[in-house]
């Protein structure tokens, strides 16, 4: 299931009093469905007045049902580093499709129409993928009429390419809500690049609320070239493709922090077992990153 789960960690290391960690308000299911209808992510869900005086919170279209994923604090594994901070874990596995990538494709797809450059039954929308964004976009594309062709590595997850097919293949919010979700109280964000549209997004609109927050970047120690170094094989699945993609702005980058594939494996185990969060490699390799930042310097 690796990748089907990808997780962003933000980190808060400003504390109230000594022994004691920040102060970070956690969205929680319970506090998500709460406010539902008061969220732009959600524009059109269904709200009725019932004879009992309550209201329904029905998405009328699983699309509605994208963003706004909940936050998760790693309370074990701080305490077992015994870190100075919080570590918060933005759930992406909660996307309907299990990935950040739903974002993106739901907003490439409704922007490109909306700007008329492409129509339902006629286009046929082609993306190099990994596997998420091809997830999302085929099941996107297809719910609005469109032929979808994805273009994937051989040698990537062999579910992935299977999930693809019985799809019928042949402006990001995240940073938003990452602010409303920790009150503001976030310090740094620690992502690995991907195709690069996450993290510059979301560090475009964090730094654009505070000018002091810490962007941190993390790739594969075998193939880490935004640190200046060589292209190599790794088997971080999502992150560290070889290159510097187009959409990364490395100007929004403050540090790039590389991992081996066996620290992001050894920290994805650790995850589950010590948090119960079932997460995939580039997750694993998100936690071994933020467990070599030097909290102190925050």
């Amino acid at each position: 299931m690796d990748g089907y789960m990808g997780m962003c960690l933000v980190v808060n290391a400003q504390c109230e009093t000594a022994g004691r960690l920040g102060r970070c308000t956690v969205g929680t299911f319970l506090e998500l469905t709460a406010e539902m209808e008061a969220r732009r992510g959600l524009p059109s869900l269904i709200s009725s007045q019932e004879a009992e005086g309550k209201r329904e919170k029905i998405a009328s279209d699983i699309t509605q049902l994208i963003g706004w994923t909940p936050l998760v604090e790693l309370k074990r594994i701080v305490e077992k580093e015994e870190i100075n901070a919080r570590l918060i874990a933005k759930m992406e596995a909660y996307q309907p499709l299990s990935s950040v990538k739903d974002r993106s494709a739901l907003s490439m797809i409704e922007d490109a129409e909306e700007k008329g450059l492409i129509t339902p039954g006629i286009t046929t929308l082609v993306e190099p993928t990994s596997g998420n964004l091809g997830i999302g976009l085929v099941y996107i594309a297809l719910r609005k009429g469109y032929k979808f062709i994805a273009v994937m590595p051989a040698h990537y997850s062999m579910d992935k390419r299977i999930l693809l097919r019985y799809l019928g293949a042949e402006v990001s919010l995240t940073g938003p809500e990452i602010w409303k979700d920790t009150a503001g109280k976030v310090d740094i964000f620690v992502s690995g690049p991907g195709s690069g549209g996450t993290i510059t997004g979301v560090a475009k609109y964090l730094k654009m609320k505070n000018k002091d927050l810490k962007i941190i970047c993390v790739e594969p120690t075998e193939s880490a070239v935004i640190s200046g170094g060589n292209p190599g094989s790794h088997n971080i699945q999502g992150i560290g493709a070889g290159f510097i993609p187009k959409n990364l702005d490395t100007s929004y980058i403050d540090e790039v922090i590389t991992v081996s594939t066996e620290e992001a494996i050894t920290q994805a185990r650790r995850l589950a077992i010590e948090e119960g969060l079932l997460v995939g490699i580039s997750s694993g390799a998100n936690l071994a990153a933020c467990l070599k930042v030097d909290f102190v310097a925050f």
